[in-house]
């Protein structure tokens, strides 16, 4: 939920109900490293991670009020066509500082790194989820999360993405699905080699590739000791979904 520190209570209340209404999840950007200077103009990212129709489009706005005239509905299918369409895949990692230090403390160098690497197509961003695996890492359009990974395996993950390729280490799931589903798309990947869009999962764990084949995973949740859930944090119980087999289906 936005919670007004950024935009003003007023704005985000109204930012965050249509949000929510249409689906869609809105995380804030800034380009890595600090500025002290107000920008005239303000990026927007729009993205759709599902495989059967990633895209990320790009616009430009005056002001955050701007974004009101965005109709946030049009996310959930193809390419609305509100923004320039981007082609080269966009990085996201989280620096947010206020929400857990780790990701500052771990997420802003690899960002730096990164954008050494890549320049404009990498961003620094607000709360990704899951910030004990921090520095973590979104790739557009796929919605491909990474976490706990180094400057140098951040780089290789990004150069499989633009060679259309999807990176395994440090690997979380697509952000697409849901927490069975990431993980039932994992075991199969663990298996065969596919592109980024080339593997769809079903609310019964089927995962299904373009070529037909498809593949049934279990999957159960467990409970493991306890560790902080995020920097300094007091240790919790962890449940993760793990799988538990894979069968492939005729």
């Amino acid at each position: 939920m936005l919670d007004g520190a950024a935009l003003g209570r007023e704005l985000a209340g109204e930012l965050d109900a249509r949000a929510k209404a249409a689906g869609v999840r809105f995380m804030f950007i800034r380009r890595p490293g600090r500025s002290t200077t107000d920008p005239v103009r303000r990026t927007v990212l729009l993205a759709h991670s599902h495989p059967a129709s990633s895209w990320c489009e790009r616009l430009d706005i005056g002001s955050p009020a701007d974004l009101l005239d965005v109709d946030f509905g049009a996310v959930a299918g193809p390419a609305p066509g509100l923004g320039e369409p981007v082609s080269e895949p966009l990085v996201l990692v989280c620096a947010h500082g206020k929400r857990d230090q780790c990701c500052a403390v771990l997420g802003r160098p690899i960002a730096a790194r990164l954008s050494a690497e890549f320049g404009d197509t990498v961003w620094e961003c607000s709360h990704t989820g899951g910030h004990r695996f921090a520095p973590s890492m979104i790739l557009l359009p796929t919605g491909y999360t990474y976490g706990r990974l180094s400057a140098e395996r951040s780089i290789e993950a990004v150069r499989a993405a633009v060679r259309g390729e999807v990176y395994g280490p440090g690997l979380r799931g697509r952000s697409c699905w849901d927490e069975r589903g990431q993980v039932a798309e994992l075991a199969v990947r663990e298996l065969v080699t596919a592109g980024p869009n080339e593997l769809a999962v079903d609310a019964a764990s089927v995962v299904t590739h373009i070529d037909g084949r498809r593949w049934s995973v279990d999957v159960e949740r467990r409970e493991l000791g306890p560790r902080p859930p995020s920097c300094g944090a007091a240790p919790k119980a962890v449940r993760p979904v793990v799988p538990t087999g894979v069968r492939l289906l005729g």
